[in-house]
């Protein structure tokens, strides 16, 4: 979906082997990402349970409809290679990365930094992040690297801004 008035681009490139790809309709191949509890956990909450295809096409269609929704992909023989997801929009960045033998390498780091970048140049002056869990260190710890700063507690854990006017 487009952010009002800002049109979502089809990629965007981050360097040469990782890009964010617009989100077409097509994610049977990420079915196998939310199949994994730890993920799921991490996404939903501590007792969340894996997804079936009709619950990945509600989150898909929800957080395509609330924002500008994305694949990550990662250059491979030649070829683009989805292992994640991200969603931008001004309330929340929902980061997945899917495939784990991806995580804790710098991609989410590389993946906020160029939605820090967006937000900044359609104009926004402060992002958010909804809530991460209590437990999702790496998640938080992320956030945090990236000049995010928790602002309030919530329910299970606390919310995160960004204030873009200080960033840089």
């Amino acid at each position: 979906m487009m952010i009002q008035g800002i049109e979502q681009p089809d990629i965007i490139q981050i360097n040469s082997s990782l890009r964010l790809k617009k989100f077409d309709g097509y994610f049977d191949f990420a079915f196998q990402w939310y199949q994994d509890e730890e993920t799921v956990r991490l996404v939903d909450g501590e007792y969340a349970t894996v997804y079936d295809m009709e619950k990945l096409h509600r989150m898909y269609d929800y957080l395509n409809n609330h924002g500008e929704l994305y694949f990550i992909e990662i250059l491979k023989l030649n070829e683009y290679i989805p292992i994640g997801d991200v969603t931008f929009w001004q309330e929340d960045i929902p980061i997945v990365i899917g495939d784990k033998r991806y995580r804790n390498c710098g991609i989410g780091t590389l993946v906020i930094r160029t939605l820090i970048k967006r937000a900044i140049s359609i104009g926004f002056k402060t992002i958010y992040v909804n809530e991460i869990y209590d437990y999702n260190e790496v998640s938080r710890a992320l956030f945090l690297r990236n000049g995010f700063n928790a602002y309030k507690k919530t329910e299970r854990g606390s919310a995160y801004r960004l204030d873009l006017e200080k960033y840089y």
